[in-house]
């Protein structure tokens, strides 16, 4: 039984308890009321349910096919273990990260098909598949704006997010994960507030993790004139343009790579001034 169904039964069962106990104070027809409104509840509950089920089981369809041709192709050639993993929506799926990141072994397992992409819950969803098996050591995840145009409040994208740390700490205990903050987008302007309520709150649950980190792209992205930089984006206004990537590149960069060791300062070179 679901977990849904359990509190639906729990319900349904305290609610006939009572019903029960008060019953010899109403009529028959009162009674026969009850009874009918209580398999009117029972009912709804059940389809409510019923609903749910049937979603997930849509969104598991709807990507399917996706993350099969990656574990297909992983079964072919394998790519390395204990490297990096990019993973999340179409911002993730058309980044060609191997050509941003040449010195470094990257693995690219975006989603997008039928012009949609995932969502947060769909890379939490699907982390077993197509992020666990590759031993990461670190992660890097970006999704969310489709979240936020699909309905999605900001605190429910920002609990996706603590799903996927959790998830990704129970089976991968030591990794690094790095959160690339909801971008601005010119075709979505208009949701911008609620983005950038995402990114506050994302920020927060970064924070309180030394191990999981937060990129912000918004203000790097944005113009002079306070809305997003067209050359950032390709035609629909949404997706990245190579300007764009080169961008995410710089700010991602620091993040994926140790911090450069500088040389021990040496003895101090002797004076040069003239002697009076």
């Amino acid at each position: 039984m679901s977990c849904a169904s359990v509190r639906a039964g729990a319900a349904t069962f305290a609610l006939c308890a009572s019903v029960s106990r008060k019953a010899p104070a109403y009529g028959r027809s009162t009674r026969t009321w009850l009874r009918r409104v209580l398999t009117a509840s029972i009912a709804a509950l059940a389809g409510v349910v019923s609903v749910a089920d049937a979603r997930a089981q849509q969104v598991v369809e709807r990507w399917e096919k996706e993350v099969a041709a990656y574990e297909a192709t992983d079964r072919t050639t394998p790519p390395p273990r204990g490297e990096i993993v990019f993973v999340g929506s179409s911002s993730i799926r058309f980044w060609d990260v191997a050509a941003s990141f040449p010195d470094l072994k990257v693995i690219n397992r975006g989603v997008w098909a039928s012009g949609q992409g995932f969502e947060l819950g769909d890379v939490v969803r699907f982390l077993d598949r197509l992020v666990v098996p590759h031993q990461p050591r670190i992660v890097v995840v970006y999704a969310g704006d489709n979240d936020i145009s699909g309905g999605k409040t900001s605190e429910q994208v920002v609990v996706d997010a603590e799903r996927l740390i959790l998830r990704l700490r129970s089976k991968l205990p030591d990794v690094r994960i790095v959160f690339i903050g909801v971008k601005p987008s010119i075709s979505r302007w208009l949701q911008v507030d609620r983005m950038r309520l995402t990114n506050t709150l994302l920020r927060q649950v970064c924070e309180r993790d030394d191990r999981v980190a937060y990129v912000d792209v918004d203000g790097p992205m944005m113009g002079w004139d306070e809305r997003p930089r067209r050359e950032l984006f390709v035609d629909d206004g949404l997706h990245l343009s190579a300007e764009g990537y080169r961008l995410w590149t710089t700010l991602v960069r620091p993040l994926l790579v140790p911090p450069t060791t500088l040389p021990a300062p040496g003895p101090a070179p002797p004076s040069s001034s003239p002697s009076r």
